[in-house]
């Protein structure tokens, strides 16, 4: 398989550098890390919002952090999770006496390293919470995983937890506004091919050319079922319902969409799903407030999309459209 990379085992060092030169203004590099930090972190008086989870998913972590969204995240090796020792640099770098909230995607290795984390952040005197995002509706276990997988949710987790964060916030709320949004939050995904890790060089997963993948977990782990291949609209009907079925929306209830493309879907075919998805929407009586369309969270260049409902109310629209300014979302 072709890949625009040197030597496999540079290419997220690499990344971080070409992020850091695209971004001179925007970002800084812990030295010795995969941490990268807004260029002017520590904020005085605002409780610091990091993350961080293996590299594969761009613009998740790095891209959401800025004004409005995160203070810093750290990146792993690719679908591999940060060391304990660089989330612990991430937590101090980013702490400026006000506490700091990690917002951590349920992976074993995510959830152990940051856990390991905050203990030696605590121990150093910082206040540090964690939450973590669960959204995945399609499976309850898998291979990196007890219980749910995090996703694309975890972006609206950033945006509304940052948002608070931005006003001024202290920990307690802004974790309880980030718990908020996993409560109300589903996503579900396909793949119509299997991505290409650059250390292997070859799909991770076989996947025939007239199948597809349903609930597909972004590091390739299997998903709920292997079909035929299906139309767009046949394959939005089963991801929506599916997180549907799982959050329980009251009739007129109003919610935001996310149509994510994986790394290797082209974004007309991410618009005819989400045409789909908003008469999917309606048919059910919900009320579109806000629709995402766009790669959000990614898995290198595996060709597929997954579809993210998160319900609404007058807070969460509140901070969910408060402004941004980060290099993979801006909201004035």
């Amino acid at each position: 398989m072709k890949k625009l990379i040197n030597d496999p085992d540079d290419v997220v060092d690499e990344m971080i550098d070409g992020m850091v030169a695209a971004h001179p203004d925007r970002f800084r590099r812990l030295p010795d890390t995969q941490v990268l930090v807004r260029d002017d972190a520590p904020v005085d008086d605002k409780v610091a919002l990091v993350t961080g989870g293996g590299s594969g998913h761009e613009p998740t972590h790095a891209g959401y952090v800025g004004d409005g969204m995160l203070d810093g995240a750290a990146a792993g090796d690719v679908f591999s999770s940060p060391t304990a020792d660089e989330f612990e640099a991430l937590i101090d770098a980013c702490d400026a006496g006000d506490g700091v909230l990690a917002v951590v995607k349920n992976y074993e290795g995510d959830v152990m390293n940051f856990d390991t984390a905050i203990e030696l952040a605590e121990m150093e005197g910082v206040e540090v919470d964690s939450v973590v995002i669960d959204d995945d509706v399609a499976v309850e276990d898998s291979l990196y995983t007890s219980g749910r997988r995090g996703v694309c949710g975890t972006i609206l987790v950033h945006k509304a937890a940052g948002a608070k964060a931005a006003e001024g916030a202290d920990l307690a709320e802004v974790k309880r506004v980030a718990e908020k949004v996993v409560d109300n939050v589903g996503t579900m995904g396909m793949a119509l091919t299997s991505c290409v890790t650059p250390e292997k060089g070859e799909p991770t997963f076989d996947l025939g050319d007239d199948e597809i993948e349903l609930g597909i977990g972004i590091h390739g782990e299997p998903g709920t079922e292997r079909t035929e291949s299906m139309s767009a609209d046949a394959v939005t009907d089963e991801l929506t319902e599916a997180v549907l079925d799982d959050l329980d929306l009251d009739d007129g209830q109003e919610v935001l969409t996310i149509v994510n493309g994986m790394g290797g879907t082209p974004q007309m075919e991410l618009f005819v799903v989400n045409r789909r998805l908003q008469e999917l929407l309606g048919e059910h009586g919900l009320e579109t407030w806000d629709a995402w369309v766009g790669d959000y969270m990614t898995s290198l260049d595996m060709m597929g999309a997954s579809i993210t409902v998160c319900a609404v109310d007058d807070e969460l629209k509140d901070l969910l459209g408060a402004p941004a300014d980060t290099p993979a979302l801006t909201v004035r």
